[in-house]
């Protein structure tokens, strides 16, 4: 019986996850108040040098920035503990390229079970050098990751919002690396 209610409580938790993911991106995509114009206009004006934030992204941290293949650039803006045991790292990519690019299926890393379920993040990993441990993208009861999924291409200049799901490494761990394959690994500060 315990067996049953430990996976019914890991099916729980993790819709809960998947839902609360999609309340944040539908909650991030609001607006309609005029706002949306300006942030399109100043990511216009530094497409030549792509590494400077326009005034939207300076809102938020950038945690870090690491270059990836075909001119794309992922800056996370933020690393989050979250009460239910998880740390949602969140960002977005954008394409510092001259041509459309889209994100490697190497992205998805290797695992079987991730790979059947199309492009995604699922390859990105935490590394707590201090606790020597690990921590790989969470999956749903599918085996699907929760991460971004079916990413488009990306045209020149443009950026699309990512997440990514882990199991938290204890709460006195605050500093972890972040490694997506195909991209530079760096380090992040986990807050909450």
């Amino acid at each position: 019986m315990s067996i049953r209610f430990t996976a019914k409580a890991r099916r729980g938790m993790a819709a809960l996850s998947v839902v609360a993911g999609l309340a944040l991106g539908v909650g991030g995509c609001g607006g309609g108040d005029g706002e949306d114009k300006k942030p399109e206009s100043s990511t216009s004006s530094t497409k030549g040098d792509g590494s400077q934030p326009s005034a939207h992204e300076g809102t938020d941290d950038v945690l870090a920035e690491l270059k990836g293949e075909d001119g794309l650039l992922l800056r996370i803006t933020s690393a989050k503990r979250d009460a239910g045991g998880f740390v949602t790292v969140s960002g977005e990519l954008k394409n510092d390229g001259d041509e459309a690019a889209r994100v490697s299926v190497r992205t998805a890393g290797d695992e079987t079970e991730i790979i059947r379920h199309g492009s995604s993040l699922g390859g990105a990993t935490l590394v707590d050098s201090t606790g020597k441990k690990r921590y790989y993208v969470l999956r749903d009861t599918d085996g699907r990751p929760l991460t971004t999924t079916g990413m488009p291409r990306i045209k020149a200049g443009d950026t699309i919002p990512v997440f990514m799901q882990f199991p938290a490494p204890p709460a006195n761990t605050t500093e972890v690396t972040f490694q997506l394959p195909t991209f530079a690994s760096a380090p992040i500060s986990i807050s909450g």
